[in-house]
């Protein structure tokens, strides 16, 4: 079969490709999500600065940084990676996995459809080329203390919910009030930060906030959704719905299919188009979401020309199922798009509120188990890069032996850390890539980690004490993730631990894993270029217990809980890198996941007329900022 014609692009100008499909680079995407996973008990940071004084007037600005200045100054036109002049019009049609039971995107319960971000605003809007930093929306102007103890939000007056009420300084109560009452439990807990809320007037919002809160909480502040709080003065924000909740975003829902599709029409009279952070963004009419059983349904979804835009996160697909020829008038566009976010930290991990995974020996042993060569090799082509580090692809992650910074920090846990955090940084096992008879060496010292652990090999079972053999349920939610794992139950077998793959549907999988209802799953964690609050969420030794929490390994450390609120509280960008690496050491030399791939940058795949900017910011490609070249949809 001949190739479709095919662009390739790098991340700048379109040129013509010299390959077909079937050639491409074969490459994994790593899709970036960006979440506001939040937590909020603050751990001081031991900083002896001299403090702010709190009674100093601060000035109003349009935007803010968690350090230094915003990089657009207040007179900025557009966002560098919008083209302003994109036109108008046309359908995105995207896929998702599952199915969805819900519209209110707030709550623990329920599975929320995709893309409902696109219905609401926020007090100000983050951005993906800087770090961290979030510029005017809803508030037009924020006023923060020099102690970052209180902030005071102008609300633009122009700000307008759908049915045309105006946006107040009630909504914004109300919605901080309604999310800490039943949000999820990171935003409980953040904003349950906020002690005090003053409405001045219709227009003027002021936070006080709890002197133990994180320095970056203001940032998560300004990010808070605004809800209208005349349409849920008659609904109880607690529980789930399938009717479309009124809305004050770009979008509204058009339609629904409960579970099989979304439809969201652009709102032609936006209050906040032409706004600077909004300028060239939302350019599609109509946004659908189909829903395919799963990721393998969903490829040849597209390659049948049923969805326009594609990431794909499966090498060997990348490289042999793209080759599908064109229609008339219409190119398949195969892109690897560069970034300079932190990839995905993939991983097995393991449950250590379970036997026997709380012994860190046997952590250690299931890593040197699981041969990442071998599957680089005979299943990926190659195209991975073993994961070292919770933040891969950065200079957040910890190289060598620990600077005098580091060390500071680490040293008052000492005889609670294992020795090796003290030493090189984490360096996965290694094998030739041959199979098993490549894995020999490293299965030796796992065996010699397990009887060290009390386990020992007996008629080729590995049993305790009482005789009982090693058993591990691994939980994962695709056939291809269950490819992934395959070999490593095969080698677990070899070490005389029984282990089997339990694979389930999204709806399934979620309530599993909000109720931390695994001996091991597949699973990721998602880190930015300014880590912070979300430490606290995934580490923090509070939110082990805390079912829909993000702690999935359990992980209860005192060393941790400090690190991870250092990186809260950083005073500068290099306390936030000198804590980031810190807390990575401990957590890669506690073995609480096994780590395994990225690659650096995605790959995205789209049909024409969709086009996209020239540039792409430092977090990568922001789907809302392309368009439709020509509306034929």
């Amino acid at each position: 079969m001949s190739g479709p014609s095919v662009t390739v692009r790098d991340g700048g100008a379109r040129r013509p490709a010299r390959h077909s499909v079937a050639q491409a680079v074969c490459t994994p995407i790593i899709a970036f999500l960006v979440l506001i996973l939040i937590n909020s008990q603050a751990v001081a940071n031991g900083s002896d600065h001299t403090l702010p004084d709190p009674t100093q007037e601060a000035p109003a600005t349009h935007g803010l940084a968690l350090f230094d200045d915003p990089k657009y100054g207040p007179g900025f036109q557009h966002l560098t990676y919008a083209n302003p002049a994109a036109p108008k019009g046309g359908t995105l049609r995207q896929a998702a996995t599952g199915a969805f039971d819900n519209l209110h995107p707030f709550l623990i319960t329920g599975q929320a459809a995709a893309r409902l971000n696109l219905t609401y605003d926020t007090l100000m809007r983050r951005v993906w080329d800087e770090p961290f930093s979030v510029y005017a929306l809803i508030a037009e102007s924020v006023v923060l203390s020099p102690d970052r103890r209180r902030m005071e939000f102008r609300l633009n007056p122009a700000a307008r919910f759908h049915d045309g009420h105006p946006v107040t300084a009630e909504d914004v109560r109300f919605s901080l009030e309604a999310l800490r009452t039943h949000g999820r439990p990171n935003t409980r807990r953040t904003y349950g930060l906020v002690d005090k809320i003053e409405t001045p007037d219709d227009h003027s919002v002021i936070f006080h906030l709890d002197p133990a809160a994180e320095r970056e909480l203001p940032l998560v502040l300004a990010m808070l959704p605004v809800l209208p709080a005349h349409y849920w003065a008659d609904k109880e924000f607690g529980d789930t719905t399938l009717t479309p909740p009124l809305g004050g975003g770009p979008y509204r829902i058009a339609s629904i299919d409960p579970g099989r599709q979304i439809i969201y029409q652009r709102v032609d009279d936006y209050w906040g188009a032409d706004l600077p952070v909004n300028r060239g963004h939302y350019n599609f009419d109509r946004v659908q979401i189909e829903y395919f059983r799963d990721n393998d349904v969903a490829l040849e979804a597209f390659k049948a020309g049923e969805t326009d835009f594609r990431r794909e996160g499966d090498p060997t697909a990348w490289a042999t199922r793209y080759d599908v020829p064109g229609s008339a008038g219409q190119a398949l566009n195969l892109e690897e798009l560069a970034h300079q976010r932190p990839d995905w930290a993939r991983a097995l991990i393991m449950n250590t509120r379970r036997t026997p995974l709380d012994d860190l020996r046997v952590r250690q042993a299931l890593d040197l188990a699981f041969d990442f060569e071998w599957l680089n090799r005979a299943v990926f082509r190659g195209a991975y890069k073993r994961i070292e580090s919770y933040f891969p692809n950065s200079e957040l992650a910890a190289t060598g032996t620990p600077t005098a910074g580091e060390a500071t920090l680490l040293e008052p846990f000492a005889d609670t850390l294992p020795a090796a955090v003290f030493n090189d940084a984490y360096s996965a096992p290694q094998t030739d890539g041959s199979g098993m008879a490549g894995r020999r060496g490293n299965l030796r010292h796992a065996i010699a980690l397990l009887r060290e652990a009390g386990w020992q090999l007996k008629g080729g079972k590995l049993v305790d004490a009482d005789g009982e053999q090693m058993q591990l349920e691994i939980l994962i939610q695709t056939g291809a993730e269950e490819g992934i794992v395959l070999e490593w139950t095969r080698t677990l077998a070899r070490l005389g631990i029984k282990a089997g793959i339990r694979s389930v549907d999204a709806t399934q999988f979620r309530q599993r894993l909000n109720a931390f209802d695994y001996d091991v799953v597949l699973y990721r964690w998602i880190n930015t270029l300014s880590p912070g609050l979300e430490q606290r969420l995934y580490w923090g030794s509070e939110f082990a217990d805390q079912q829909g929490s993000r702690n999935y390994a359990g992980v209860r450390s005192e060393a941790v809980d400090a690190l991870a609120a250092g990186i809260a509280n950083a005073e500068s960008r290099e306390d936030l890198i000198t804590h980031a690496h810190a807390l990575d050491r401990v957590l890669t030399h506690n073995h609480y996941a096994v780590l395994l791939y990225h690659l650096g940058h995605d790959l995205v795949a789209y049909w024409d007329p969709v086009q996209r900017p020239e540039n792409t910011p430092l977090y990568g490609l922001v789907i809302e900022a392309w368009w439709a070249d020509q509306v034929t949809q």
